[in-house]
């Protein structure tokens, strides 16, 4: 919204505005790098499941002085006419005076409301104020909360939106479980098969999605910001997870096809396989299911096993990622290398994300293949091996 920013700027330094900001981002520390970045000097409150209820941003509103929403979405050209030079009536008392909030919710007294009430609506109040107000420490229970609430309202699609971002919030931390990033595709998706016009929802499928269905690279602008923040003396909001692949990725109109005459590393298939699963393989597909014709986004993250207590052997050839894309498949690249660790041995995950096309008669579930070849070492002290895994991923199809 830059015109409205250069705007609103002039008008709070005359001291006619002042802006309070609603932001729909499920990572809040994005939000404020970007808000440093760009000099925003007014309060932000992060809305990470949309309680507002927006289907749609931005929405403009403008609120006089007691608190009495005057217009929405209102023309920037005349703002100043009809809202900021207007002097408007205090509310007689036909209005009723708002509830009083108080700054905190009892958690605890929700929770108990829910359990007494056992309604869609209690448990959905408990599992919002648990991610608004309880951090992620909380998370486990926010979940808990939104599936009783869905098993007495299964079509309601925002009860499915908020349950999509707190297993991505779990993804991201300390307590991830495997499935955990599908899992939020998911039910985001079943929320947008509730209302497939619902821009936010859509919005969060496309951050991770295939090129073809993006309206624009969600998270470009981050090192950039990042830059331009240092060049001013200042140090950058440090972000949890920095976005990479599908949320920088610059939208595509036409697939295109990346190095389809490369050499597959093991063709034969005779490097062994890792059977001890020293290496641990996640494959998530976005979106969960398409029509015939469409595009997916495959990520496939590999992390080293903590039972094992296995590592990379960076001493040698980097892991490989070959894909196979035949009976008219299309890939836009066939061959991903990982980068190298920085010491001989390292632990951390390592990802890879590819796209694929399907052909116009696809349909019902279809298994595509793939396999990574990695050097890997079980223990301190260990056998380092040059192993083999074959990852299988599978496309859906709408009926």
């Amino acid at each position: 919204m830059p015109v409205w920013h250069k705007a609103s700027r002039r008008w709070v330094e005359e001291g006619k505005l002042a802006l309070v900001e609603i932001t729909q981002e499920q990572h809040p520390d994005r939000c404020r790098l970007f808000a440093q970045w760009q000099r925003f000097d007014w309060p932000i409150l992060h809305d990470p499941i949309d309680v507002t209820g927006a289907v749609a941003v931005p929405i403009v509103m403008a609120i006089d002085e007691h608190g009495i929403v005057r217009s929405v979405r209102p023309n920037v050209e005349t703002f100043e006419k009809d809202f900021l030079n207007k002097t408007f009536p205090a509310p007689g008392d036909s209005l009723p005076s708002p509830p009083s909030i108080p700054a905190k919710p009892d958690l605890s007294a929700l929770h108990r409301g829910a359990e007494m009430l056992n309604t869609a609506q209690a448990w959905q109040q408990y599992g919002d104020a648990l991610v608004l107000w309880a951090g992620i420490d909380e998370n486990e229970a926010a979940i808990e909360a939104y599936r009783r609430s869905l098993q007495m309202s299964a079509r309601d699609g925002g009860l499915h939106f908020r349950l999509g971002v707190c297993y991505r919030r779990r993804y991201e931390s300390q307590h991830r479980e495997d499935g955990d990033f599908q899992r939020a595709v998911d039910a985001w998706n079943r929320a947008l098969d509730i209302d497939p016009n619902h821009y936010i929802w859509r919005r969060r499928i496309q951050q991770y999605g295939p090129r073809l269905i993006k309206p624009y690279p969600f998270y470009d602008w981050v090192d950039q910001a990042a830059r331009e923040i240092r060049a001013r003396g200042e140090t950058p909001v440090e972000l949890a997870v920095r976005p990479s692949g599908a949320e920088i990725e610059q939208p595509q109109r036409h697939f295109s096809e990346i190095g389809q005459h490369e050499t597959a590393p093991d063709p034969d298939g005779r490097i062994h396989r890792d059977k001890a699963r020293l290496i641990e393989t996640e494959v998530v597909v976005v979106p969960p299911r398409i029509k015939p014709g469409e595009s997916v986004r495959v990520h496939v993250t590999m992390r080293p096993s903590k039972t094992a207590d296995a590592h990379w052997n960076n001493e040698n050839e980097p892991v490989k990622l070959w894909v196979n894309a035949l009976g008219g498949w299309k890939t836009d690249r066939q061959l991903l290398i990982a980068p190298l660790g920085e010491r001989p041995e390292t632990n951390e995950s390592r990802s890879f994300e590819f796209e694929l096309k399907s052909p116009d008669d696809a349909k019902g579930s279809v298994r595509l293949s793939t396999y990574t070849l990695y050097y890997a070492c079980e223990g301190i002290d260990g056998t380092c091996l040059y192993l083999r895994q074959d990852i299988p991923v599978d496309v859906r199809f709408e009926r």
